[in-house]
């Protein structure tokens, strides 16, 4: 096993549609359990969003200009945890890919201390595993009132469930603290995945 990616995934390899994070990050969970299930228990969605619904991240590929931040209401990426590291993989950034926790931390999320508190990080933390179990979605949220796309769809099928085709908005909402996961502040969402924490 690759010990700076022991998920073997470089981002060429990598099912992606841009404006389609959620998917995104839904293929890449798939894509572990199929080919290395044992790892799968390892990976984490992470939703990053707020009440509001506008969150700023730096390092990413639709930045303006580098270094500036990309405002979103809301970012998938999947964090990997062993006993002995914290990776990020992000597949909207320009940073590597995989990232060390502390250098996305530290470049891409910064701290909340300059930040007003309206645009504040909270993050929907959701093992891998119950990811794929549970999200779900029709990506009517990427329509148009025309019907026609904001941003082009994947050509595969949509994502469901037995129980639900469209589940994306509880996800992203911080306040459904009785969704699937756990609704971390940054200091929260550090203080867990930091080695040796």
């Amino acid at each position: 096993m690759d010990g700076a990616n022991p998920l073997a995934l470089s981002k060429e390899s990598c099912v992606y549609t841009k404006c389609y994070c959620e998917e995104n990050i839904w293929k890449i969970c798939n894509h572990i359990e199929e080919t290395s299930s044992q790892l799968i228990d390892n990976c984490f969605a992470v939703f990053i969003s707020n009440t509001k619904k506008v969150i700023p991240l730096r390092m990413q590929e639709a930045a303006t200009s580098p270094g500036q931040p990309v405002f979103w209401d809301y970012h998938v990426i999947l964090i990997y945890q062993s006993t002995d590291k914290t990776l990020i993989y992000d597949l909207d950034s320009t940073l590597p890919f995989p990232c060390p926790f502390e250098e996305y931390s530290r470049l891409a999320l910064r701290s909340e201390d300059f930040i007003v508190s309206d645009f504040h990080r909270l993050f929907r933390v959701i093992p891998g595993r119950l990811y794929l179990s549970t999200f779900a979605s029709d990506r009517s949220h990427m329509k148009n009132e025309d019907t026609t796309w904001k941003a082009a769809p994947p050509s595969y099928t949509c994502i469901s469930t037995n129980e639900s085709s469209m589940n994306l908005d509880d996800f992203i909402d911080m306040n459904r603290k009785d969704w699937h996961g756990e609704v971390l502040s940054l200091s929260e969402l550090t203080h867990r995945f930091t080695a040796g924490s």
